[in-house]
Parts: structure tokens; C-alpha cells; sequence
């Protein structure tokens, strides 16, 4: 009998976890379908004119796909072992959690003194577009990078900062309240806009300093503009580099851990065997 439930379990997991078989390849898919439908069904009925039209099929539609992502859901706390420690929690068990909660949660709260609550609530339903990252494999190269980029993104954006606090500040002494830099702030709020190459235009230097002031700022903006794209875009070739070693992509059954070397048949992580897509368990 558990030798059956366990059978059951790692085919779950195959189905779930591995995309590089057919039957996970095609829950995949039908679980994008079903991601941007749901996405397109809010956006949809927050609009008034079509909700009132559609209001029935959008509640029908609305309730199959809180059921659908309901059995995903446990079916993930089903097949991971140790699943508050590996999934509940996690960042993408806390997304899939609020893909259903708000739906379940619009039954309890109920009356007109709580509509403007029901409307929060099936606005964080928009949270299942962050369901997709974990079906684009570029994702995890572009979190890689930026989480291995942060030191130097930390120090270009204090070195930003300095420079805005200092343009505002002296804008403030230059042009005056009189010309509509009535604070630091506002100096610092117009720098900020003018560095971004935004340019509002609700507040502009009148005086030759300031223009040319201004003008510094604004031609700073260009090259700070391309800082970060190329701080982020080296550690993405660098992380492109490292993914190609990594060229196993079974997926743990415990950690979840996808990044093993081709041939492991151990998880690096917590070194659980490792079972390759039509491989089953020797029970």
C-alpha cells in the first residue's frame, strides 16, 4: 500500500515538476493557459461596461479556475517532502496561496459596507502573473543576475542619490521659491526627474545657472541610464556561462533543487536520489 501511494507520489512529481517530459510539458502549458486567462478575466471584469454584460460567465469562469490552481496547490504540498519547510512558505508557495485565497475569502465578506475590502481582495488575484516565472527558464538567469549585481547596483544608486540630494540642494539656493524650488525636496523631486530623462516640465530653471545646471543633469542622465543595463547585462552572460554546466534539469524531489551536473544521481543540496523522467523507483 505505501509502496503504491509512493509510486503515485513520484509520478505526481514527474507530472508537476518535470518539464522535460510530455505529460509535464502539457500541465505546463494548460497551466500558462489557465494563468492568463484567469489574468485577462480580472482586468476584463474591472471594466464596467463588459462586467455587467458578462458578469455570470465571469463568475463561473472565475470559480474553475480558483478550483483548478485549489488542486495544484495541494497537489505541491502533496509531492514535496517536508512541504512547510520547501514550498508553503517559499516565494512561489506564498504566490500560489493568494492565487486562490481571494475568491474563497469573497464568500465570507459579504455587504455593501464591505465591497471596497471585495475589490482588494480580487485585485491580488492579479498576483498569478508572478506564477509565470517559475515556467520561463530566462527568469531564473535574470534573478541570478540581479541578485548578483546587488552590491554594485547598491553602490551605483547611492552614488545617484548623492548626486541628486547635492543638484537639488543647490537648485534650491540658485532658483528659489520663486521659480517653484520652494524646498530641498523639490529640488531633490526635480533633479530625480531630470536625471530619469522623465522631464515633467512642472517645475524648469529659469536662471543661466540653473539652465545650465540643467544641462549637466541632463546629459549625466544618459550615461547613468546605461550603468545598470550593463552591470546586469555582464552578470547574465556570466550566468548563462554557469547554466550551461549545469546540464541536468531533473528537479529534487525534497528541495526542489534543479541545478545538478549531468549524470548526478544525487540532489548537491540535500542529496536525495535523483530519478530521470521515465525512471521509476525501485520499491
Amino acid at each position: 500500500m505505501n509502496s503504491s501511494k509512493e509510486s503515485i507520489k513520484h509520478k505526481l512529481h514527474t507530472i508537476i515538476q518535470e518539464a522535460d517530459t510530455p505529460l509535464g510539458k502539457a500541465f505546463d502549458i494548460i497551466l500558462l493557459i489557465a494563468i492568463l486567462l484567469s489574468v485577462i478575466i480580472v482586468m476584463l471584469d474591472s471594466v464596467a461596461s463588459i462586467s455587467q454584460k458578462f458578469s455570470q460567465i465571469f463568475f463561473m469562469l472565475e470559480w474553475t479556475f480558483t478550483i483548478f490552481f485549489t488542486i495544484e496547490y495541494f497537489l505541491r504540498i502533496y509531492i514535496t517532502k517536508n512541504p512547510f519547510k520547501n514550498y508553503i512558505f517559499s516565494f512561489y508557495g506564498i504566490i500560489d496561496f493568494l492565487a486562490v485565497l481571494p475568491t474563497y475569502l469573497s464568500i465570507f465578506v459579504t455587504g455593501s459596507h464591505f465591497m471596497m475590502v471585495i475589490r482588494i481582495f480580487r485585485l491580488i488575484r492579479v498576483f498569478r502573473i508572478l506564477k509565470l516565472g517559475r515556467y520561463v527558464g530566462a527568469s531564473q538567469v535574470l534573478r541570478d543576475s540581479l541578485i548578483n549585481s546587488r552590491h554594485k547596483i547598491t553602490v551605483f544608486l547611492e552614488i545617484v542619490l548623492t548626486i541628486v540630494v547635492l543638484m537639488g540642494s543647490i537648485m534650491y539656493i540658485v532658483e528659489g521659491p520663486e521659480n517653484g524650488f520652494s524646498s530641498i525636496p523639490r529640488g531633490i523631486y526635480w533633479a530625480i526627474v531630470t536625471l530619469t530623462t522623465v522631464g515633467y516640465g512642472d517645475i524648469a530653471p529659469t536662471t543661466v545657472i540653473g539652465q545650465f545646471l540643467a544641462s549637466i543633469i541632463m546629459i549625466m542622465g544618459y550615461a547613468i541610464i546605461a550603468v545598470p543595463t550593463g552591470i546586469v547585462s555582464s552578470e547574465m552572460i556570466k550566468s548563462e556561462n554557469k547554466k550551461k554546466v549545469h546540464l541536468n534539469t531533473q528537479v529534487c524531489e525534497n528541495c526542489h533543487c534543479d541545478k545538478h551536473e549531468d549524470g548526478a544521481r544525487f540532489c548537491k543540496i540535500c542529496g536525495t536520489a535523483l530519478y530521470g523522467p521515465d525512471e521509476e523507483k525501485n520499491l
